[in-house]
């Protein structure tokens, strides 16, 4: 199977060896995702604006794959603090509809530019 490299301006460039989703058959893979603004490659500040930022990060690079973020069949989120796990759910849900994708939430100790979230996922282009 042949794997095609998902690039797109509104999403912010990779700020490393990575690309920002491989697609591979119908299954597409999302590099993590921060809170930075793809026009001015400068973070959102504080938690609302991050977590949002991160969801429309996330979104373009699902619409460059030809999807949405309702193709997300898994999606991990990673935070500098699990008190804001409540917010990333709220937010999420005006995001993304029912059915949810499967989910992982995780506490670590950093993120790259200091970041406070940071989510990757998978897709499914299967209908």
């Amino acid at each position: 199977m042949s794997r095609r490299i998902i690039h797109t301006d509104q999403a912010p460039a990779a700020i490393g060896t990575y690309s920002q989703a491989v697609q591979v058959g119908e299954t597409v893979y999302l590099s993590g995702q921060i809170g930075l603004n793809p026009g001015t490659m400068i973070m959102a500040d504080g938690i609302d604006a991050q977590i949002r930022q991160v969801f429309e990060n996330l979104k373009a690079v699902c619409e460059a794959a030809h999807a949405s973020l309702n193709d997300l069949v898994k999606l991990n989120i990673f935070l500098t603090d699990l008190g804001h796990f409540q917010l990333v759910n709220q937010i999420m849900g005006e995001y993304l509809t029912q059915p949810y994708p499967a989910r992982a939430a995780i506490g670590v100790a950093s993120l790259p530019r200091n970041a406070l979230v940071e989510m990757d996922g998978i897709v499914s282009l299967a209908q």
